[in-house]
């Protein structure tokens, strides 16, 4: 199926924002709006947000891609993932304008894109989403930070012979055992030891997550410390283990991937994937 892309600006409160829209030839009831993780604009890493819109508008999809505030071709002050809900809500809106067809939209989020998404979510309670696309989701804290680094790096380098020889050989820097000691101990703390802020933005997001009522996928690397932290994090709390079993969620994992699918294999793969869930979740 063939698609076409233009451009949009549409105001907020800070001035113009941008968007690239692609769209399929045939109207859609269901669009993608894509949800930067930043700083970056709407491009994404090695050009992961152009080529996923344009698989998805093939499929029959309408996408819209943006720059928030004060990034690429918006003007205004810069926001980070916790400012970003009145962007997200001005982007639906234009896009519905655009396109009066579009009744529901999917978020599709990657780091804290992902997690921008959920506090949009828990921010506004707005019906017209009907999906949410998360990968490797930003949980970042001290203490989830120390549990990943222990048990995913830390313990891969206690098993290596090379390490032991050169502890014993004084080699290994104080700096570094002391920074093992000191992620030990912060681990020890637990995912609600954080500090206020981060705490506030982990709750929305759970908030969001188990109250949401269409469908959820959840996309992770298989080699990125984010996609890691957040595994520790929830796996450490009962509410967010509820909440990763719920029927309304499709786990996925891209073995050996990054954490942005830097390689074009695991582009296409995220694309197909993407997809299908899609494909399914609209059907249902």
């Amino acid at each position: 199926m063939s698609y076409t892309e233009r451009a949009i600006t549409f105001g907020c409160a800070q001035g113009m924002m941008t968007g690239i829209v692609a769209v399929p030839p045939a109207a859609a009831l269901t669009a993608v709006v894509v949800v930067v993780g930043g700083p970056q604009y709407r491009v994404g890493s090695h050009r992961q947000f152009v080529h996923l819109s344009r698989v998805l508008a093939a499929a029959g999809y309408p996408v819209l891609r943006f720059d928030y505030s004060g990034m690429g071709d918006s003007s205004g002050e810069q926001r980070d993932f916790l400012q970003a809900t009145a962007d997200i809500g001005t982007a639906i809106d234009a896009l519905q304008r655009e396109l009066p067809t579009v009744k529901r939209v999917v978020l599709w989020g990657l780091c804290d894109g992902a997690s921008a998404a959920l506090l949009y979510c828990h921010d506004t309670r707005d019906p017209r989403i009907s999906g949410l696309c998360l990968l490797n989701p930003w949980v970042r804290s001290e203490a989830s930070l120390a549990r990943a680094h222990v048990k995913h790096y830390y313990a891969d380098r206690l098993r290596q012979k090379e390490f032991w020889v050169k502890l014993l050989n004084g080699k290994v820097a104080t700096a570094a055992l002391a920074g093992f000691w000191r992620n030990l101990r912060l681990m020890s703390t637990g995912p609600d030891a954080s500090n206020l802020e981060n705490l506030s933005f982990q709750s929305r997001m759970l908030a969001a997550w188990s109250g949401f009522p269409g469908d959820i996928m959840l996309g992770l690397s298989g080699n990125d410390y984010t996609a890691r932290e957040f595994v520790e994090y929830t796996a450490a709390n009962d509410a967010w283990r509820k909440a990763l079993s719920a029927s309304n969620v499709q786990r996925s994992e891209v073995p050996n991937s990054d954490h942005t699918f830097s390689s074009a294999a695991d582009r296409d793969y995220v694309g197909a994937l993407t997809r299908t869930w899609l494909d399914a979740s609209q059907a249902s």
